[in-house]
Parts: structure tokens; C-alpha cells; sequence
């Protein structure tokens, strides 16, 4: 039977989705608004901290805290996202972090530590939920348009992420009218992000992607039995990456990161710099965290994850190594150290991704990608809570060194697909 070109073509390529220009529409502004969101923990968290705890080894705790939230609610907005799809699973993770973003301000103004931490905790799920809209942005992607589809969803994170530090200086005066530290502003800002983007993704986000993505995908056939003896054969089976690899990429791309970013305003600080250094430093950072996203995302369908990984891998290292080298009063230095590390965390997180979305059983697919992003967030805890024992105990250098370490791991995965196929496994 002869196949027309046309036929062959679609069948390389398939059409892309009717639905699926409408639902990165609807992703994409949601996150503009909550990509502010993203920012208030990091810019502040780790001075209230410092200020309302007394220590400096505990400055890291506010970041473990948001991205323990981060844990759990990728966890819960995962499964729901799974049962009911991803309307109301991000809609409500949302919500929830702006009512921890609330909470915050209020345990600021209070000065109420024990109000404080567990808003911390709750204002984690909106991180989480900014987060797994990248998921959401995949659902109803062609398989080679998968990498290019999370990317542009990453992307639109960044003016809301990289806008919020600079409009600490615009909304602390208004806030300190109103009877709220300056330090709290940004939680203000992640309140308002966090809520309107709750209300865009219940009334906009129609059809569901996810909903959709089931609906169009045929239940897979019964295999015959010379195909599943085939495809029981050890050969290269083991060498396509599955859900764990994804995960080791995103997790040890996510935990240097997180580790030199939390006490980076503590650094600048203690050399005397202003929230004005520290809010633009931290701006860059953010910046470079999503901005590759188109360029990550092109690699990945070009070339593939774990070449990318091992990108991310190595400009990880050379992140963390030139912040430890960096003297202490070149904030330009330290910016470039954090520029990289925001892009090797951008390769990382877009090819762990990809990974993941490929490798996920399509019948829990949202439950696995939540439990993935349950590994990001545990990174990121167990980064912001080192971070500042090992600062105050060996200085920021040490604690630089440690990351370029831990970022060489991530390339692990490419190096092991990259070695011979011994004979005894091939075909």
C-alpha cells in the first residue's frame, strides 16, 4: 500500500492540537502575574529571618520552609491536577499561596514568629504551582514541540520574576504608609500575583489541556506476542531515560542552585551593600533562570535531554566556582557567577522536564510530574537549609565550592548514554 507524502509528513510531524494556542494563551499570562510571586522569598525571606530570628545560621530557614510548601503542594496540586485536571489543581495552588503570601505580611507587621514560619510553608504552593504550569504548557504538544511548548511557559515567568525585586523600591513607601515593613512588600506583591493568576486560570483555562490530551490520545493496542518478546529484550531498553533520570536532573540541578542563591543577600549585605544591589543581583539571577527558556527548549527537541543535562551540568560548576572566587566586594563578579547559574539551572529543569513528560505513564501522568516536582522542592529544602550552616561556618566560598561539586553530578545521565553498548546487549 503506498503512502502518500502528505500522509508521511503528518505522520512525522503531527498537526498541532486546535486548543493548544488558546491554552500557552491562557498559561502565559497566568504567569506574568505570578512570577512575582516567585521572587519574595528570595529577596527577603532570608533578612526577615535573620531580623526577627536573630541569626544568621537561620537565614536559610525561610527558603527551606517556602520550598518545603513547594514540596507539598507539588504534591497535592499533582494529584489533584490528576483527578479533576489542571484547571482547578493550578487554580488552587495559586490561591493557596496567596493566602500564605497574606500570612506572611501579617506575621511581619505582628512580628509573630510563629505565624511566620507556617506562612512560609503555605506561601511555598504557589512556587509550586508556578512551576507545574510548565506540565500544563506540554499536555497537547506534538512530542517534538514538547521542549519549545514548556519553554514558553517558562518563559512568561520572567517579567513578573524579574520585575518584583525593582518594585520593592516603588511599593515600600505606599506599604510603610499603610503600616507594613518594608521588607514585607514583596509578599504584598506575591499576594496580588498569586490571586489574580488563580482567577485567570479558573475562568480562561477551557478546554483543559490535560482533559484534552486524554481524550485525543487512543487507548494503546494489545502487543503480539513476537513485539512484546522484542521489546522484553535487555539491549538499549535500559538506556532510555525514565522518570529517575529526569528527576536526578532537575534535583541536582535545583539544589546548588537554590543553595548559593538563598544566602546571596546575606553576602551582599555583610559587605555592606543596600536591598538596591541585592534586589538587581538577584533580578539577574531571575532573569537567567527563564529567559533561555526558548533557547533550552530548541536543544532539547534538536539535540536532546541529556546532552543538554550535561550543559547544565557544566555551567552549574563554572557558576558555582567563580562565585567561590569572587572577592567579596565585586558585586559584577557575583552577578555573572549567578547569571550562570540561572541558565545551567534553565538547561537542567527543561531537559529534566522533558524527560519526565516522555517517560510518565499516560495514566498518571500529572500524579508522576507532581511527584517529581516533590524532589525539585526537596533539593531546594535541603539547599536553603545548608546554606546557612555552612556559611556561617566556613564563609560563602565554602559553601560556592560545595555547589560546583554537586553540579558536575548532573551530567551523570549523558556520560553514562554516551558509553558503548557492550556486545552482550546489543540486538
Amino acid at each position: 500500500m503506498t503512502v502518500s507524502p502528505q500522509v508521511a509528513e503528518e505522520a512525522r510531524h503531527p498537526p498541532e492540537h486546535p486548543a493548544q494556542r488558546r491554552v500557552l494563551a491562557v498559561l502565559v499570562v497566568s504567569q506574568l502575574v505570578s512570577g512575582v510571586g516567585l521572587t519574595a522569598g528570595v529577596v527577603v525571606g532570608a533578612l526577615i529571618a535573620e531580623e526577627m530570628l536573630g541569626s544568621t545560621g537561620l537565614a536559610g530557614l525561610p527558603t527551606a520552609l517556602f520550598t518545603g510548601g513547594s514540596m507539598l503542594g507539588a504534591l497535592g496540586i499533582g494529584r489533584l491536577c490528576q483527578a479533576w485536571g489542571r484547571r482547578p489543581g493550578l487554580g488552587l495552588g495559586y490561591a493557596v499561596g496567596a493566602l500564605g503570601s497574606v500570612g506572611v505580611v501579617i506575621a511581619v507587621v505582628t512580628d509573630q514568629v510563629a505565624l511566620l514560619l507556617p506562612a512560609l510553608l503555605v506561601y511555598g504552593a504557589g512556587t509550586a504551582t508556578n512551576l507545574l504550569a510548565r506540565y500544563a504548557g506540554a499536555d497537547l504538544a506534538a512530542p517534538e514541540r514538547r521542549g519549545r511548548a514548556v519553554s514558553r511557559v517558562l518563559l512568561a515567568s520572567t517579567f513578573g520574576a524579574v520585575a518584583g525585586p525593582n518594585l520593592v523600591a516603588l511599593v515600600g513607601g505606599p506599604a510603610e504608609d499603610w503600616g507594613v515593613p518594608r521588607t514585607a512588600a514583596p509578599f504584598l506583591l506575591a499576594a496580588v500575583g498569586y490571586a489574580v493568576a488563580a482567577v485567570v486560570i479558573g475562568a480562561l483555562l477551557r478546554p483543559d489541556p490535560l482533559r484534552s490530551a486524554r481524550a485525543a490520545t487512543p487507548p494503546p493496542a494489545p502487543a503480539e506476542p513476537a513485539e512484546a518478546a522484542e521489546a522484553a529484550k535487555p539491549s538499549d531498553r535500559s538506556r532510555v531515560p525514565g522518570v529517575a533520570t529526569g528527576l536526578w536532573i532537575m534535583v541536582l540541578a535545583q539544589l546548588p542552585k537554590v543553595a548559593l542563591m538563598t544566602m546571596v543577600p546575606v553576602h551582599l549585605a555583610a559587605n555592606g551593600h543596600g536591598t538596591g544591589v541585592i534586589g538587581l543581583v538577584v533580578s539577574l539571577h531571575i532573569g537567567a533562570m527563564f529567559l533561555p527558556s526558548p533557547l533550552s527548549g530548541l536543544l532539547v527537541d534538536r539535540w536532546g535531554a541529556l546532552p543538554v543535562a550535561a550543559a547544565s551540568g557544566v555551567t552549574l560548576g563554572a557558576a558555582a566556582l567563580l562565585a567561590g572566587l569572587a572577592p567579596a566586594d565585586s558585586v559584577p563578579v557575583l552577578a555573572a557567577a549567578l547569571l550562570l547559574a540561572g541558565v545551567g539551572w534553565n538547561l537542567g529543569l527543561v531537559g529534566g522536564t522533558a524527560v519526565v513528560t516522555a517517560a510518565a505513564p499516560p495514566s498518571r501522568g500529572a500524579a508522576t510530574q507532581g511527584l517529581a516536582d516533590v524532589g525539585l522542592s526537596v533539593a531546594g529544602c535541603t539547599g536553603g537549609l545548608l546554606s546557612g550552616p555552612v556559611v556561617a561556618a566556613g564563609g560563602y566560598e565554602t559553601l560556592a565550592f560545595g555547589c560546583a561539586l554537586v553540579a558536575l553530578l548532573v551530567a551523570l545521565p549523558a556520560v553514562r548514554a554516551a558509553r558503548p553498548v557492550p556486545a552482550g546487549e546489543r540486538r
